[in-house]
Protein backbone atom coordinates (compact mmCIF):
# COMPACT_ATOMS: atom_id res chain seq x y z
CA UNK A 1 0.00 0.00 0.00
CA UNK A 2 2.84 2.42 0.85
CA UNK A 3 4.46 1.90 -2.54
CA UNK A 4 1.13 2.49 -4.28
CA UNK A 5 0.55 5.72 -2.33
CA UNK A 6 4.03 6.92 -3.26
CA UNK A 7 3.29 6.22 -6.91
CA UNK A 8 -0.06 8.02 -6.67
CA UNK A 9 1.55 11.17 -5.25
CA UNK A 10 4.15 11.11 -8.03
CA UNK A 11 1.69 10.27 -10.81
CA UNK A 12 1.63 12.32 -14.00
CA UNK A 13 -1.96 12.76 -15.09
CA UNK A 14 -2.73 16.47 -15.36
CA UNK A 15 -0.95 17.03 -18.67
CA UNK A 16 -4.14 15.68 -20.20
CA UNK A 17 -6.62 14.80 -17.40
CA UNK A 18 -8.61 17.39 -15.44
CA UNK A 19 -9.44 17.72 -11.73
CA UNK A 20 -13.10 16.80 -11.78
CA UNK A 21 -15.69 18.26 -9.37
CA UNK A 22 -17.31 16.42 -6.47
CA UNK A 23 -20.93 17.45 -6.94
CA UNK A 24 -23.84 17.03 -4.51
CA UNK A 25 -26.80 14.97 -5.68
CA UNK A 26 -29.52 17.07 -4.08
CA UNK A 27 -32.58 15.02 -4.97
CA UNK A 28 -31.06 11.67 -4.08
CA UNK A 29 -29.63 13.10 -0.85
CA UNK A 30 -33.15 14.13 0.18
CA UNK A 31 -34.50 10.66 -0.57
CA UNK A 32 -31.72 8.87 1.29
CA UNK A 33 -31.53 11.34 4.18
CA UNK A 34 -27.76 11.84 3.91
CA UNK A 35 -25.36 13.81 1.70
CA UNK A 36 -24.60 11.96 -1.55
CA UNK A 37 -21.68 13.25 -3.60
CA UNK A 38 -20.80 12.27 -7.17
CA UNK A 39 -17.21 12.39 -8.44
CA UNK A 40 -17.61 13.58 -12.02
CA UNK A 41 -15.09 11.54 -14.01
CA UNK A 42 -17.52 11.77 -16.93
CA UNK A 43 -16.03 15.27 -17.43
CA UNK A 44 -12.63 13.95 -18.51
CA UNK A 45 -11.58 14.58 -22.15
CA UNK A 46 -12.56 11.01 -23.07
CA UNK A 47 -15.61 11.09 -20.71
CA UNK A 48 -14.00 8.45 -18.48
CA UNK A 49 -11.45 8.09 -15.67
CA UNK A 50 -9.40 5.72 -17.84
CA UNK A 51 -7.34 8.63 -19.19
CA UNK A 52 -5.57 8.93 -15.80
CA UNK A 53 -4.08 5.43 -15.67
CA UNK A 54 -3.32 5.24 -19.38
CA UNK A 55 -1.46 8.56 -19.44
CA UNK A 56 0.51 7.88 -16.26
CA UNK A 57 1.67 4.52 -17.63
CA UNK A 58 2.73 5.89 -21.01
CA UNK A 59 4.33 9.01 -19.52
CA UNK A 60 6.67 6.82 -17.44
CA UNK A 61 8.13 5.07 -20.51
CA UNK A 62 11.82 5.40 -21.35
CA UNK A 63 12.75 7.07 -24.65
CA UNK A 64 13.44 3.76 -26.44
CA UNK A 65 10.02 2.40 -25.48
CA UNK A 66 8.35 5.63 -26.56
CA UNK A 67 10.02 5.44 -29.93
CA UNK A 68 8.78 1.87 -30.46
CA UNK A 69 5.17 2.73 -29.58
CA UNK A 70 2.44 1.27 -27.41
CA UNK A 71 -0.39 -1.21 -27.88
CA UNK A 72 -3.51 -2.18 -25.96
CA UNK A 73 -6.60 -4.35 -26.32
CA UNK A 74 -9.89 -2.68 -25.52
CA UNK A 75 -13.35 -2.08 -26.93
CA UNK A 76 -14.11 0.84 -24.63
CA UNK A 77 -12.78 3.69 -22.58
CA UNK A 78 -9.24 2.37 -22.07
CA UNK A 79 -8.77 2.37 -25.84
CA UNK A 80 -9.59 6.07 -26.03
CA UNK A 81 -7.36 6.80 -23.02
CA UNK A 82 -4.36 5.10 -24.63
CA UNK A 83 -4.98 6.80 -28.00
CA UNK A 84 -5.28 10.31 -26.54
CA UNK A 85 -2.34 9.81 -24.17
CA UNK A 86 -0.10 8.62 -26.99
CA UNK A 87 -1.22 11.46 -29.23
CA UNK A 88 -0.42 14.00 -26.50
CA UNK A 89 3.07 12.53 -26.02
CA UNK A 90 3.75 12.08 -29.74
CA UNK A 91 3.84 8.27 -29.54
CA UNK A 92 2.43 5.69 -31.97
CA UNK A 93 -0.54 3.77 -30.49
CA UNK A 94 -2.13 0.58 -31.82
CA UNK A 95 -5.49 -0.44 -30.39
CA UNK A 96 -6.79 -3.97 -31.00
CA UNK A 97 -10.59 -4.14 -30.82
CA UNK A 98 -13.03 -7.01 -31.43
CA UNK A 99 -14.76 -6.96 -34.82
CA UNK A 100 -18.04 -6.60 -32.88
CA UNK A 101 -17.03 -3.18 -31.50
CA UNK A 102 -19.64 -0.50 -32.42
CA UNK A 103 -18.38 2.01 -34.99
CA UNK A 104 -18.82 4.92 -32.58
CA UNK A 105 -16.05 3.48 -30.38
CA UNK A 106 -13.78 2.68 -33.32
CA UNK A 107 -14.23 6.20 -34.68
CA UNK A 108 -13.44 7.72 -31.26
CA UNK A 109 -10.08 5.91 -31.11
CA UNK A 110 -9.21 7.00 -34.63
CA UNK A 111 -10.19 10.57 -33.76
CA UNK A 112 -7.48 10.56 -31.08
CA UNK A 113 -4.89 9.30 -33.55
CA UNK A 114 -4.90 5.61 -32.64
CA UNK A 115 -4.36 2.92 -35.26
CA UNK A 116 -7.24 0.46 -34.95
CA UNK A 117 -6.79 -3.26 -35.61
CA UNK A 118 -10.06 -5.21 -35.63
CA UNK A 119 -9.59 -8.85 -34.65
CA UNK A 120 -11.82 -11.58 -33.26
CA UNK A 121 -15.36 -11.65 -31.92
CA UNK A 122 -14.44 -11.31 -28.23
CA UNK A 123 -12.12 -9.32 -25.99
CA UNK A 124 -10.10 -12.46 -25.23
CA UNK A 125 -9.35 -12.93 -28.93
CA UNK A 126 -8.44 -9.25 -29.34
CA UNK A 127 -6.24 -9.41 -26.24
CA UNK A 128 -4.35 -12.48 -27.50
CA UNK A 129 -3.75 -10.81 -30.86
CA UNK A 130 -2.50 -7.63 -29.17
CA UNK A 131 0.02 -9.67 -27.20
CA UNK A 132 1.21 -11.31 -30.42
CA UNK A 133 1.70 -7.91 -32.07
CA UNK A 134 3.46 -6.63 -28.94
CA UNK A 135 6.10 -9.35 -29.20
CA UNK A 136 6.45 -9.17 -32.97
CA UNK A 137 6.90 -5.38 -33.16
CA UNK A 138 8.63 -4.62 -29.86
CA UNK A 139 5.74 -2.51 -28.57
CA UNK A 140 4.86 -1.74 -24.93
CA UNK A 141 1.54 -3.24 -23.82
CA UNK A 142 -0.59 -0.85 -21.74
CA UNK A 143 -2.81 -3.00 -19.54
CA UNK A 144 -6.23 -1.55 -18.65
CA UNK A 145 -5.87 -2.29 -14.92
CA UNK A 146 -3.15 -4.77 -13.95
CA UNK A 147 -0.19 -2.37 -13.86
CA UNK A 148 1.31 -0.38 -10.97
CA UNK A 149 1.41 2.91 -12.91
CA UNK A 150 -2.14 2.46 -14.18
CA UNK A 151 -3.33 1.79 -10.61
CA UNK A 152 -1.48 4.90 -9.41
CA UNK A 153 -3.01 7.06 -12.12
CA UNK A 154 -6.52 5.97 -11.14
CA UNK A 155 -5.65 6.55 -7.48
CA UNK A 156 -5.29 10.31 -8.09
CA UNK A 157 -9.09 10.40 -7.93
CA UNK A 158 -8.85 9.64 -4.20
CA UNK A 159 -6.40 12.51 -3.67
CA UNK A 160 -8.93 14.89 -5.19
CA UNK A 161 -11.89 13.50 -3.23
CA UNK A 162 -10.18 13.91 0.15
CA UNK A 163 -9.08 17.46 -0.73
CA UNK A 164 -12.54 18.38 -1.96
CA UNK A 165 -14.37 16.98 1.07
CA UNK A 166 -12.33 17.35 4.28
CA UNK A 167 -15.45 16.60 6.36
CA UNK A 168 -16.29 13.03 7.40
CA UNK A 169 -16.95 10.51 4.65
CA UNK A 170 -18.60 7.28 5.73
CA UNK A 171 -17.95 5.40 2.49
CA UNK A 172 -16.61 5.77 -1.04
CA UNK A 173 -18.19 3.43 -3.60
CA UNK A 174 -15.99 2.32 -6.49
CA UNK A 175 -16.94 0.32 -9.61
CA UNK A 176 -14.82 -2.78 -10.15
CA UNK A 177 -13.91 -4.43 -13.44
CA UNK A 178 -10.35 -5.68 -13.18
CA UNK A 179 -9.83 -3.66 -9.99
CA UNK A 180 -7.37 -0.91 -10.99
CA UNK A 181 -9.60 1.97 -9.88
CA UNK A 182 -10.60 0.26 -6.63
CA UNK A 183 -7.00 -0.69 -5.78
CA UNK A 184 -5.74 2.85 -6.34
CA UNK A 185 -8.51 4.58 -4.41
CA UNK A 186 -8.47 2.10 -1.51
CA UNK A 187 -4.69 2.37 -1.13
CA UNK A 188 -4.75 6.14 -0.75
CA UNK A 189 -7.93 6.43 1.34
CA UNK A 190 -6.93 3.70 3.81
CA UNK A 191 -3.46 5.26 4.16
CA UNK A 192 -4.85 8.72 4.96
CA UNK A 193 -8.31 8.09 6.42
CA UNK A 194 -8.56 4.45 7.51
CA UNK A 195 -11.92 5.12 9.17
CA UNK A 196 -13.52 5.81 5.78
CA UNK A 197 -14.97 2.71 4.15
CA UNK A 198 -14.03 1.89 0.58
CA UNK A 199 -16.65 -0.37 -0.97
CA UNK A 200 -16.34 -2.04 -4.34
CA UNK A 201 -19.39 -2.52 -6.55
CA UNK A 202 -19.66 -5.18 -9.27
CA UNK A 203 -22.47 -6.34 -11.56
CA UNK A 204 -24.10 -9.46 -10.22
CA UNK A 205 -23.27 -11.23 -13.50
CA UNK A 206 -19.62 -10.08 -13.67
CA UNK A 207 -18.43 -10.30 -10.06
CA UNK A 208 -14.86 -11.52 -10.63
CA UNK A 209 -13.33 -9.64 -7.68
CA UNK A 210 -15.94 -10.82 -5.18
CA UNK A 211 -15.51 -14.37 -6.44
CA UNK A 212 -11.75 -14.09 -5.93
CA UNK A 213 -12.08 -12.64 -2.42
CA UNK A 214 -14.61 -15.32 -1.43
CA UNK A 215 -12.43 -18.11 -2.85
CA UNK A 216 -9.16 -16.78 -1.42
CA UNK A 217 -7.52 -16.69 -4.85
CA UNK A 218 -8.15 -15.37 -8.36
CA UNK A 219 -10.74 -17.34 -10.26
CA UNK A 220 -11.88 -17.21 -13.89
CA UNK A 221 -15.61 -16.77 -14.38
CA UNK A 222 -17.19 -19.02 -17.00
CA UNK A 223 -18.96 -16.01 -18.51
CA UNK A 224 -19.81 -12.41 -17.71
CA UNK A 225 -22.85 -10.28 -18.43
CA UNK A 226 -22.28 -7.53 -20.95
CA UNK A 227 -24.75 -4.81 -20.00
CA UNK A 228 -22.05 -2.98 -18.02
CA UNK A 229 -19.39 -3.72 -20.61
CA UNK A 230 -16.92 -1.32 -19.00
CA UNK A 231 -16.54 -3.70 -16.05
CA UNK A 232 -17.20 -7.04 -17.76
CA UNK A 233 -13.98 -8.78 -16.67
CA UNK A 234 -13.73 -12.55 -16.18
CA UNK A 235 -10.74 -12.49 -13.79
CA UNK A 236 -9.50 -9.94 -11.24
CA UNK A 237 -6.01 -8.56 -11.86
CA UNK A 238 -2.92 -10.22 -10.44
CA UNK A 239 -1.74 -6.93 -8.90
CA UNK A 240 -5.16 -5.51 -8.07
CA UNK A 241 -6.55 -8.59 -6.30
CA UNK A 242 -4.33 -8.51 -3.17
CA UNK A 243 -4.86 -4.75 -2.74
CA UNK A 244 -8.64 -5.08 -3.05
CA UNK A 245 -8.70 -8.18 -0.84
CA UNK A 246 -6.77 -6.44 1.95
CA UNK A 247 -8.17 -2.89 1.69
CA UNK A 248 -11.80 -3.02 0.58
CA UNK A 249 -14.39 -3.13 3.35
CA UNK A 250 -16.78 -5.16 1.20
CA UNK A 251 -17.99 -5.75 -2.35
CA UNK A 252 -21.65 -5.06 -3.17
CA UNK A 253 -23.38 -6.56 -6.21
CA UNK A 254 -25.87 -4.69 -8.39
CA UNK A 255 -28.13 -6.03 -11.13
CA UNK A 256 -29.12 -4.48 -14.47
CA UNK A 257 -32.27 -2.87 -13.10
CA UNK A 258 -30.37 -1.22 -10.23
CA UNK A 259 -27.84 0.23 -12.70
CA UNK A 260 -30.64 1.57 -14.91
CA UNK A 261 -32.27 3.20 -11.89
CA UNK A 262 -28.92 4.78 -10.96
CA UNK A 263 -28.51 6.12 -14.50
CA UNK A 264 -31.89 7.78 -14.08
CA UNK A 265 -30.90 9.22 -10.68
CA UNK A 266 -27.75 10.76 -12.15
CA UNK A 267 -29.74 12.22 -15.03
CA UNK A 268 -32.37 13.72 -12.73
CA UNK A 269 -29.73 15.36 -10.50
CA UNK A 270 -27.01 16.24 -13.03
CA UNK A 271 -28.67 16.10 -16.48
CA UNK A 272 -25.94 13.75 -17.73
CA UNK A 273 -26.23 10.24 -19.13
CA UNK A 274 -23.88 7.85 -17.39
CA UNK A 275 -22.97 4.59 -19.08
CA UNK A 276 -24.01 1.46 -17.13
CA UNK A 277 -20.53 0.98 -15.60
CA UNK A 278 -20.47 4.70 -14.81
CA UNK A 279 -23.61 4.38 -12.68
CA UNK A 280 -22.59 1.10 -11.04
CA UNK A 281 -21.06 2.64 -7.92
CA UNK A 282 -24.19 4.73 -7.30
CA UNK A 283 -26.32 1.59 -7.53
CA UNK A 284 -24.13 0.08 -4.79
CA UNK A 285 -24.38 3.27 -2.72
CA UNK A 286 -28.18 3.13 -2.82
CA UNK A 287 -28.19 -0.53 -1.80
CA UNK A 288 -25.86 0.26 1.11
CA UNK A 289 -28.00 3.21 2.27
CA UNK A 290 -31.17 1.11 2.17
CA UNK A 291 -29.49 -1.63 4.19
CA UNK A 292 -27.57 0.47 6.73
CA UNK A 293 -29.79 3.45 7.47
CA UNK A 294 -28.52 6.96 8.18
CA UNK A 295 -24.74 7.19 7.66
CA UNK A 296 -22.24 9.08 9.83
CA UNK A 297 -20.83 11.22 7.05
CA UNK A 298 -21.14 11.68 3.31
CA UNK A 299 -21.54 8.88 0.80
CA UNK A 300 -19.42 9.27 -2.34
CA UNK A 301 -19.98 7.52 -5.67
CA UNK A 302 -17.80 7.77 -8.76
CA UNK A 303 -19.39 8.56 -12.11
CA UNK A 304 -16.67 6.66 -13.91
CA UNK A 305 -17.81 7.17 -17.49
CA UNK A 306 -20.45 8.61 -19.82
CA UNK A 307 -19.74 6.83 -23.10
CA UNK A 308 -23.33 5.70 -23.49
CA UNK A 309 -24.50 4.26 -26.81
CA UNK A 310 -27.63 6.20 -27.76
CA UNK A 311 -29.38 2.96 -28.77
CA UNK A 312 -29.30 1.83 -25.13
CA UNK A 313 -31.52 4.62 -23.86
CA UNK A 314 -34.77 2.79 -24.61
CA UNK A 315 -33.61 -0.26 -22.68
CA UNK A 316 -32.40 1.84 -19.74
CA UNK A 317 -35.66 3.80 -19.55
CA UNK A 318 -37.72 0.59 -19.57
CA UNK A 319 -35.69 -1.03 -16.81
CA UNK A 320 -35.13 1.99 -14.55
CA UNK A 321 -38.66 1.95 -13.08
CA UNK A 322 -38.38 -1.72 -12.16
CA UNK A 323 -34.89 -1.14 -10.74
CA UNK A 324 -36.18 1.65 -8.54
CA UNK A 325 -39.12 -0.59 -7.61
CA UNK A 326 -41.48 1.96 -9.09
CA UNK A 327 -43.05 -0.60 -11.44
CA UNK A 328 -44.56 -3.98 -10.61
CA UNK A 329 -44.83 -6.56 -13.42
CA UNK A 330 -47.41 -9.27 -12.90
CA UNK A 331 -48.82 -12.27 -14.72
CA UNK A 332 -52.47 -12.53 -13.64
CA UNK A 333 -54.82 -15.40 -14.48
CA UNK A 334 -58.43 -14.33 -15.01
CA UNK A 335 -61.55 -16.29 -16.15
CA UNK A 336 -61.96 -16.36 -19.95
CA UNK A 337 -65.57 -15.17 -19.87
CA UNK A 338 -67.65 -12.12 -20.68
CA UNK A 339 -67.11 -9.31 -18.16
CA UNK A 340 -63.97 -10.71 -16.51
CA UNK A 341 -61.68 -8.24 -18.26
CA UNK A 342 -63.75 -5.29 -16.96
CA UNK A 343 -63.91 -6.74 -13.44
CA UNK A 344 -60.14 -7.12 -13.36
CA UNK A 345 -59.56 -3.52 -14.48
CA UNK A 346 -62.02 -2.37 -11.84
CA UNK A 347 -60.00 -4.30 -9.23
CA UNK A 348 -56.90 -2.28 -10.14
CA UNK A 349 -58.85 0.88 -9.33
CA UNK A 350 -57.08 4.22 -9.82
CA UNK A 351 -53.58 2.78 -9.94
CA UNK A 352 -51.49 3.87 -12.93
CA UNK A 353 -51.15 1.05 -15.46
CA UNK A 354 -47.80 1.16 -17.30
CA UNK A 355 -48.40 -1.88 -19.51
CA UNK A 356 -51.24 -4.20 -20.33
CA UNK A 357 -51.00 -7.20 -22.66
CA UNK A 358 -53.87 -9.59 -23.26
CA UNK A 359 -55.07 -11.82 -26.10
CA UNK A 360 -58.00 -14.19 -26.22
CA UNK A 361 -57.10 -17.83 -25.64
CA UNK A 362 -59.44 -20.77 -25.99
CA UNK A 363 -60.29 -22.43 -22.69
CA UNK A 364 -61.58 -21.34 -19.31
CA UNK A 365 -58.62 -19.19 -18.25
CA UNK A 366 -56.82 -16.18 -19.73
CA UNK A 367 -53.47 -14.71 -18.78
CA UNK A 368 -52.80 -10.97 -18.56
CA UNK A 369 -49.36 -9.32 -18.47
CA UNK A 370 -49.75 -6.08 -16.52
CA UNK A 371 -47.39 -3.36 -15.28
CA UNK A 372 -48.37 -1.06 -12.42
CA UNK A 373 -46.68 2.11 -11.21
CA UNK A 374 -45.76 2.02 -7.51
CA UNK A 375 -45.50 4.87 -5.04
CA UNK A 376 -44.36 2.89 -2.01
CA UNK A 377 -42.74 -0.32 -3.24
CA UNK A 378 -42.11 -1.78 0.20
CA UNK A 379 -45.77 -1.97 1.18
CA UNK A 380 -47.74 -1.43 -2.02
CA UNK A 381 -46.40 -4.48 -3.86
CA UNK A 382 -47.48 -6.81 -1.06
CA UNK A 383 -50.83 -5.03 -0.83
CA UNK A 384 -51.59 -5.36 -4.57
CA UNK A 385 -50.59 -9.03 -4.82
CA UNK A 386 -52.48 -9.87 -1.64
CA UNK A 387 -55.66 -8.13 -2.82
CA UNK A 388 -55.63 -9.91 -6.19
CA UNK A 389 -55.06 -13.30 -4.57
CA UNK A 390 -57.85 -12.62 -2.06
CA UNK A 391 -60.22 -12.05 -4.98
CA UNK A 392 -59.26 -15.41 -6.47
CA UNK A 393 -56.85 -14.35 -9.18
CA UNK A 394 -53.72 -16.37 -9.85
CA UNK A 395 -50.75 -14.00 -9.57
CA UNK A 396 -47.03 -14.35 -10.38
CA UNK A 397 -44.61 -11.47 -9.78
CA UNK A 398 -42.41 -11.15 -12.90
CA UNK A 399 -40.52 -8.02 -11.78
CA UNK A 400 -37.28 -9.99 -11.38
CA UNK A 401 -37.76 -12.30 -14.37
CA UNK A 402 -35.13 -11.47 -17.01
CA UNK A 403 -36.87 -13.35 -19.81
CA UNK A 404 -40.17 -11.62 -19.10
CA UNK A 405 -38.57 -8.17 -19.09
CA UNK A 406 -36.33 -8.67 -22.11
CA UNK A 407 -38.63 -10.65 -24.40
CA UNK A 408 -42.03 -11.95 -23.30
CA UNK A 409 -43.58 -8.54 -22.56
CA UNK A 410 -43.24 -7.76 -26.30
CA UNK A 411 -44.56 -11.13 -27.47
CA UNK A 412 -47.76 -11.70 -25.48
CA UNK A 413 -50.44 -13.35 -27.60
CA UNK A 414 -48.12 -15.36 -29.81
CA UNK A 415 -49.21 -18.90 -28.96
CA UNK A 416 -48.74 -21.81 -31.33
CA UNK A 417 -51.43 -24.48 -31.29
CA UNK A 418 -50.50 -28.18 -31.24
CA UNK A 419 -46.79 -27.46 -30.83
CA UNK A 420 -44.87 -30.23 -29.08
CA UNK A 421 -41.31 -30.73 -27.84
CA UNK A 422 -40.53 -26.98 -27.76
CA UNK A 423 -37.27 -26.01 -26.08
CA UNK A 424 -36.75 -22.28 -25.35
CA UNK A 425 -33.32 -20.68 -24.85
CA UNK A 426 -32.23 -17.17 -23.94
CA UNK A 427 -28.97 -16.51 -25.80
CA UNK A 428 -26.43 -13.77 -26.41
CA UNK A 429 -25.33 -13.20 -30.00
CA UNK A 430 -22.48 -10.89 -31.06
CA UNK A 431 -23.90 -7.78 -32.74
CA UNK A 432 -22.36 -8.43 -36.13
CA UNK A 433 -23.52 -9.62 -39.55
CA UNK A 434 -23.67 -13.39 -39.77
CA UNK A 435 -24.07 -14.10 -36.03
CA UNK A 436 -27.51 -15.67 -36.47
CA UNK A 437 -26.34 -17.62 -39.52
CA UNK A 438 -23.40 -18.99 -37.52
CA UNK A 439 -25.83 -20.08 -34.81
CA UNK A 440 -28.10 -21.83 -37.32
CA UNK A 441 -25.21 -23.47 -39.13
CA UNK A 442 -23.75 -24.64 -35.82
CA UNK A 443 -27.01 -26.09 -34.57
CA UNK A 444 -27.73 -27.64 -37.94
CA UNK A 445 -31.00 -28.49 -39.66
CA UNK A 446 -32.05 -31.37 -37.42
CA UNK A 447 -34.38 -29.21 -35.31
CA UNK A 448 -37.14 -26.84 -36.35
CA UNK A 449 -37.06 -23.22 -35.08
CA UNK A 450 -40.44 -22.37 -33.51
CA UNK A 451 -39.87 -18.96 -31.90
CA UNK A 452 -37.45 -16.07 -32.28
CA UNK A 453 -37.35 -12.64 -30.62
CA UNK A 454 -34.60 -10.03 -30.74
CA UNK A 455 -34.40 -6.34 -29.84
CA UNK A 456 -31.39 -4.07 -30.26
CA UNK A 457 -30.22 -2.82 -26.86
CA UNK A 458 -27.27 -0.76 -28.07
CA UNK A 459 -24.71 -3.22 -26.74
CA UNK A 460 -21.97 -5.27 -28.36
CA UNK A 461 -24.10 -8.39 -27.84
CA UNK A 462 -27.77 -8.86 -28.68
CA UNK A 463 -30.23 -10.71 -26.47
CA UNK A 464 -32.26 -13.36 -28.26
CA UNK A 465 -35.08 -15.67 -27.24
CA UNK A 466 -35.22 -18.71 -29.52
CA UNK A 467 -37.43 -21.79 -29.53
CA UNK A 468 -36.73 -25.10 -31.25
CA UNK A 469 -38.55 -28.42 -31.49
CA UNK A 470 -36.23 -30.90 -29.80
CA UNK A 471 -37.67 -34.25 -28.64
CA UNK A 472 -36.60 -35.38 -25.16
CA UNK A 473 -34.73 -38.32 -26.65
CA UNK A 474 -32.59 -35.94 -28.73
CA UNK A 475 -31.84 -33.22 -26.20
CA UNK A 476 -28.48 -34.55 -25.05
CA UNK A 477 -27.20 -34.39 -28.64
CA UNK A 478 -28.69 -30.91 -29.12
CA UNK A 479 -27.06 -29.44 -26.00
CA UNK A 480 -23.74 -31.04 -26.90
CA UNK A 481 -23.82 -29.26 -30.25
CA UNK A 482 -24.99 -25.98 -28.67
CA UNK A 483 -22.18 -26.06 -26.10
CA UNK A 484 -19.60 -26.61 -28.85
CA UNK A 485 -20.93 -23.53 -30.64
CA UNK A 486 -19.89 -21.34 -27.71
CA UNK A 487 -22.76 -18.85 -27.47
CA UNK A 488 -23.81 -18.18 -23.83
CA UNK A 489 -27.35 -19.39 -23.15
CA UNK A 490 -29.91 -20.13 -20.44
CA UNK A 491 -32.62 -22.81 -20.75
CA UNK A 492 -35.95 -20.98 -20.21
CA UNK A 493 -38.32 -23.83 -21.09
CA UNK A 494 -39.65 -23.85 -17.54
CA UNK A 495 -39.95 -20.05 -17.27
CA UNK A 496 -43.32 -18.86 -15.90
CA UNK A 497 -43.69 -15.98 -18.37
CA UNK A 498 -43.09 -18.33 -21.32
CA UNK A 499 -45.44 -20.94 -19.87
CA UNK A 500 -48.31 -18.48 -19.36
CA UNK A 501 -48.05 -16.34 -22.49
CA UNK A 502 -46.24 -18.20 -25.27
CA UNK A 503 -46.40 -21.96 -24.89
CA UNK A 504 -48.93 -23.72 -27.09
Amino acid sequence: MTDTVRRILNARVYDVAVRTPLDPMVRLSERIGAPVLLKREDLQPIFSFKIRGAYNRIAQLAEAARAAGVICASAGNHAQGVALSAQTLGIQAIVVMPVTTPSIKVDAVRHFGGEVVLHGDTFDEAYAHARTLEAARGLTFVHPYDDADVIAGQGTIAVEILHQHPNPIEAIFVPIGGGGLAAGIASYVKFLRPETKVIGVEPVDAASMKAAIDAGNRVVLDRVGLFADGVAVRQAGEQTYPLCRDLLDEVILADTDAMCAAIKDIFEDMRILAEPAGALSLAGLKSYALRNGTPHGALVAISSGANMNFDRLRHVAERAEVGEERELLLAVTIPEEVGSYRRFIHTLGSRTVTEFNYRYAAGSKAHVFVGLQLRDAKHEKREIVGELERLGYGVIDLSADETAKLHVRYMVGGRAAALTDELVLRCEFPERPGALLRFLDGVGTDWNITLFHYRNHGADYGRVLVGLQVPDSDRARFFERLTALGYPYEDETGNDAYRLFLRG
